[in-house]
């Protein structure tokens, strides 16, 4: 390669001109622009300095343009170590101390060129990329004060920093100036000169810079203004000098690479820097040697970072594991904060400092207590129900004096555990309120979210929620916007200003479309919740619907297939003049099954359950005259069927009882595949096939209603009839098949033959939780399901959990007395 040096002296230049290096291609030149005078009028001072143009032949080159802006000068006082003291072995060239100087302000634009072939030791040329900053002196401007939380207006609740506000507790005690970094403690700043001079020093020392001199400059030069980091991390020099760090890391001391990293955070260096992952590294290696305080704080810098440092979690936390005994609280709440935002821990781990907080439970203070909650909540770890109670006990006459961050993080856990507190739950109708309009819209979707998950129904939150939502519901992530509807829906509660707050996020949704490429499954949440309030936007199910959307459900780590199921078959029967897109008839069949699958394993076999079937036999006349299915497999609950005939005796309709029956229809269904068409009948009576039919798949032993509408639009396809040359072969399977009449035991409740001589029940045996917490309001799902039934032509028959749990325990001629009323006295005698 090739290297040519060209010297140039430039007639003119602004005050203090540096020399700059510039690498080119094919030994394109790079002049340096000659200053215009000051359109002040402000007299300049020239200084000619050789200009140096390095010429390489066709290297790979980096380029970093630079243009700062002007800045406000400032009264310079001595400079204090960042660090607050200067450590041994620590060199820097002498410098003179510089008081109060003023200068005016300079443009200056240039442009850097990296080239990677270039060493840093020895060979990069005594650059002067010292050239100061000067800036036009005047007056300071005055600070305004932070206004407080309550006080904040709407757009600065909602760009409120969620990290922040989970650092809270760190100011709680002074223990935690050891375990975490502040960031908000104001620096001295450092004089631009006295950056230059660093700067010059950097380039000049190169490779003899030692461990002291490169920890000092680092947390010298992160003491500069705010608006210089940008400047200052494009500068070859500060490169050079994280190049050093890195090449000599091993001779530094663990404290000063914490002063390092230190330095870094104020620098807001990003994560992807280069000197990130051997940092890492090398404290991953260091970790067996360093005590408790320093694991602790270093992971607390790497959040600070934002960088995911999985490597030093495990080893850190594998060091915890060994000396979770010596953890003082400060330092078990600081650890549980860091589990948390690395996401995973140990379970064993989490077990021993579970241990811990119930130790420690009555020293913990609020806010450390929502620390708690929050670390454990985000790496999935469910507290013990004797944990929760103990932190509802502690907490619940004080919520008042609690943060809505931290209050937000215990109702998090609470949610996440199912565990209720009552006396928790009601002073949040007090405390929570008020405090809506002062919350970021994300905190106030974990509170609407909490309310669902718990069951509980608190009219007053859900108000105040619901009315502070549409006019901030442009703030709403996508996930945001699809809790507040599931919360909304699957409570079943509809707020005074109903129209409007659902109407508000029915819109955010068609804006966030563009979101649900990536998030698909908080659009179906969104749908499932207003499906449940019998609310069907039509152009965002077609798109739910539709084979695109249904490869990026498939794509998520989430198995959406029974949430597609239930929206398809609420829409089937709610929305007859829908014609959009529709599930496809093999991913019914699958998500039947699922369903089908769990209630026989889970549902059916209930005690409740049993015994409510057991007694309707007796009463009715059999196992004939009932049935435990799921009339609607889409609600994913189960039905005890029953057929009255209009003078109100049973009527006989289940006559696959036994596990053989059902195993034959099986066995059936999974040999023939179809049901006879007009195609297939042909070949049967002419002898020939035509060479196509509809293919059709029959689901399970149980259908749902419209099914024959869903297949009958189905695109015909071919089927192979291999059996016979001219036709097919009648075996005794597809005899039974064709002979099937609509009203046949294997379709109890085809729409196509309606019976309007019977009146068919749907008798319920439902659970404490298909309704809101010590209510009898129906939650939205069990809510939807009642209302297609009937939609349906099914009367609904309610077996209350308050009335046959109870009954449970009384003697079967009460239950006998008790089932035999709500059947026969479900309908009116003609």
């Amino acid at each position: 390669m090739t290297t040519v040096i060209i010297c140039r002296r430039l007639p003119g230049g602004v005050s203090r001109a540096a020399t700059f290096s510039t690498v080119s291609r094919s030994g394109a030149k790079r002049m340096i622009p000659r200053r215009k005078p000051e359109e002040d009028g402000n007299p300049q001072v020239t200084d000619s300095k050789a200009e140096v143009i390095l010429r390489l032949q066709n290297p790979v080159e980096y380029r970093i343009f630079y243009n700062p802006s002007a800045y406000m000068a400032t009264k310079t006082t001595s400079y204090q170590n960042a660090a607050g003291s200067h450590m041994a072995g620590d060199e820097r060239p002498s410098a003179s101390k510089f008081s109060s100087i003023v200068t005016k302000q300079v443009q200056n634009t240039y442009s850097i060129t990296w080239h990677r072939s270039l060493s840093t030791k020895n060979t990069m040329l005594h650059l002067e990329f010292s050239k100061p900053f000067s800036t036009q002196a005047g007056p300071k401007q005055p600070v305004e004060p932070k206004p407080k939380r309550d006080e904040m207006p709407d757009v600065e609740v909602q760009a409120y920093h969620s990290k922040e506000d989970s650092r809270m507790f760190q100011k709680q005690r002074p223990e935690y100036s050891s375990l975490c970094y502040d960031t908000s403690i104001p620096v001295e700043p450092l004089p631009l000169e006295e950056r230059d001079l660093i700067l010059h020093s950097i380039s000049t020392l190169k490779s003899e810079l030692v461990p002291g001199t490169i920890v000092e400059y680092f947390c010298k030069l992160s003491c500069l203004p705010v608006e210089q980091h940008t400047p200052l991390k494009s500068h070859a020099e500060f490169m050079m000098l994280c190049h050093y760090s890195v090449k000599k890391i091993k001779m530094f001391s663990t404290s000063e690479l914490i002063a390092i990293l230190k330095a870094l955070v104020r620098l807001t260096v990003l994560p992807n820097h280069f000197v990130m992952s051997p940092y890492e590294r090398e404290f991953c290696l260091r970790a067996w040697t360093m005590n408790l305080e320093q694991l602790l704080l270093v992971a607390d810098l790497w959040r600070c970072l934002g960088c995911t440092v999985p490597h030093y979690l495990r080893v850190s936390l594998s060091y915890m594991s060994m000396h979770w005994e010596s953890l003082t609280l400060p330092q078990l709440v600081q650890l549980v904060y860091i589990i948390g935002e690395g996401r995973k821990a140990p379970q064993d781990l989490m077990r021993k400092l579970e241990t811990l907080v119930l130790v420690n439970l009555d020293s913990f203070n609020l806010e450390e207590v929502g620390a708690i909650c929050l670390g454990a909540f985000k790496a999935h770890y469910r507290f013990s129900e004797q944990v929760m109670q103990g932190i509802g006990d502690k907490i619940s006459s004080r919520l008042e004096d609690m943060s809505s961050c931290a209050l937000v993080n215990v109702l998090k856990m609470f949610r996440y555990t199912h565990v209720d507190h009552v006396d928790f739950m009601k002073q949040l109708e007090k405390v929570v309120p008020p405090r809506i309009p002062s919350i970021g819209i994300q905190g106030v979707m974990h509170i609407s979210l909490s309310c669902a998950a718990l069951r509980y129904l608190s009219k007053c939150i859900l108000n105040a929620v619901a009315s502070s939502v549409p006019s901030r519901v442009t703030y709403c992530r996508s996930k945001d916007t699809a809790k507040f509807l599931w919360s909304y829906g699957s409570l079943n509660y509809e707020p005074p200003n109903g129209e409007r707050f659902y109407n508000s996020l029915i819109q955010q949704l068609h804006r966030q479309l563009h979101e649900f490429r990536k998030f698909p499954e908080h659009l179906l949440t969104g749908l499932l919740g207003l499906a449940f309030t019998e609310r069907y936007p039509y152009d965002l199910i077609n798109y739910a619907l539709s084979n695109e959307f249904i490869q990026l459900i498939n794509k998520t780590k989430f198995d959406l297939k029974r949430d597609l199921f239930t929206l398809d078959g609420s829409v089937e029967i709610e929305c007859p003049d829908y014609k959009g897109s529709r599930l496809m008839p093999q991913l019914q069949q699958e998500a039947t099954e699922v369903l089908l699958s769990f209630a026989e394993r889970e549902i059916y076999v209930k005690p409740e359950v049993q015994e409510a079937l057991t007694i309707l036999e007796n009463i009715l006349g059999g196992p004939k005259y009932v049935k435990n299915h799921m009339i609607l497999p889409h609600t994913r609950t189960n039905d005890l069927e029953v057929h009255l005939d209009p003078d109100r005796n049973p009527v006989p309709f289940n006559f696959i009882t036994s596990p053989a029956d059902k195993q034959v229809v099986k066995d059936e269904q999974k040999d023939i595949g179809k049901s006879p068409s007009d195609d297939l009948m042909n070949q049967l009576l002419n002898g020939k096939s035509s060479g196509r039919s509809s293919e059709i798949y029959d689901k399970t032993e149980v259908q749902t209603h419209g099914q024959k509408r869903a297949r009958d639009e189905q695109t015909p396809s071919p089927v192979d009839y291999s059996a016979s040359p001219d036709g097919v072969t009648l075996t005794d399977s597809l005899l039974k098949v064709l002979t099937k009449s609509a009203t046949s035991p294997e379709h109890p409740s085809s729409p196509a033959t309606p019976q309007p001589a019977r009146v068919k029940l749907a008798i319920q045996v439902v659970a404490r939780n298909h309704y809101c917490y010590k209510t009898k309001h129906l939650l939205g799902l069990h809510n939807m399901k009642r209302r297609q039934l009937r939609r349906l032509g099914y009367v609904v028959v309610e077996l209350e959990f308050w009335e046959w749990f109870q009954l449970l325990r009384e003697t079967r001629a009460k239950r006998v007395n008790y089932l035999r009323h709500k059947v026969f006295d479900s309908i009116p005698q003609k």
